[in-house]
């Protein structure tokens, strides 16, 4: 569909936009679609960065779950015993 339109096309296109809104109004629009376009990177960095914490936490735990409540807490002989010697 836009396969036709050229760098003369595009500079029509572009002093229409400024003849109709302006430039403070234009200069604005732009201003607020960096911001947009910034705020969806930093979303995308931070959800990539959650997943690869959660696959990294899940790589390191390869103990099993019964194993790993039994280590967790280690018995000690009871005091009780070593009265009774």
């Amino acid at each position: 569909m836009f396969n036709n339109i050229g760098p003369m096309g595009l500079i029509l296109i572009a002093i229409v936009v400024l003849v109709l809104f302006g430039r403070g109004k234009v200069s604005s629009l732009m201003g607020e679609v960096g911001k947009g376009i910034t705020a969806f990177k930093k979303g995308v960095n931070d959800g990539k960065a959650e997943l690869e914490a959660d696959a990294s936490d899940a790589a390191r735990d390869v103990t099993p779950a019964a194993a790993a409540t039994a280590t967790a807490a280690p018995t000690a002989a009871p005091a009780a015993d070593k009265d009774k010697v």
